[in-house]
């Protein structure tokens, strides 16, 4: 149940998915003594960078817009945490966008990521398989966000790219990797 409303019944297909068919996979596969050990997601953080809004602020106000219009939540400004001569950049300065997504949210952003948007990239062939950080968390950029079929090209302010970070529980890559795997990530053979 979220702030001002009370959801119904309804689960997200993928939290379907995982709960009947790649968690018990998952358990068997890497043979776990405990459910509690099987990885599981944990939040997906999509961010766009936008250095250009330090001369346009409308560039800035139009990636939020996009994002929430992505994910389906409200973006928010992220700032320079420490200043950079070469880059003309203060600290404090807004210069990005974030949204932090969990729960129904992040398997709903995650299905449409993966059955929907990734298929529409141009000349596709599977993404990075070596894109793990060591702890089992995967990250991914996109070039365009017009990958997604929410956004109307004809509305943009200009085609940027996003970073998206998808947190899981696997101790290791191959966890993490045979647990993307599982819920149908692209990955380039």
């Amino acid at each position: 149940m979220r702030r001002g409303f009370v959801m119904s019944d309804y689960e997200p297909r993928l939290k379907k998915i995982y709960r009947d068919s790649v968690a018990p996979e998952l358990f068997k596969e890497f043979s776990y003594t405990s459910a509690m050990q099987v990885p599981r997601l944990v939040k997906i953080v999509v961010s766009m960078g936008v250095g250009e809004a330090l001369q346009n602020k409308k560039l800035l106000d139009a990636a939020i817009d996009d994002l929430t219009l992505i994910t389906g939540q409200k973006a928010v400004k992220t700032k320079a945490r420490k200043s950079i001569a070469n880059f003309k950049i203060r600290t404090g300065q807004e210069i990005g966008a974030k949204v932090t997504l969990r729960g129904t949210m992040m398997y709903e952003f995650l299905d449409r990521l993966v059955n929907v948007a990734l298929p529409r990239v141009k000349d596709f062939r599977g993404i990075n398989q070596n894109a793990f950080d060591g702890h089992g968390n995967y990250s991914l950029g996109i070039t365009e966000q017009i990958i997604f079929p929410e956004i109307d090209f004809d509305k943009i302010e200009r085609v940027a790219g996003l970073n998206i970070v998808i947190v899981t529980t696997a101790r290791t890559d191959a966890e993490a990797k045979a647990f993307l795997g599982k819920f149908g990530m692209p990955f380039r053979r």
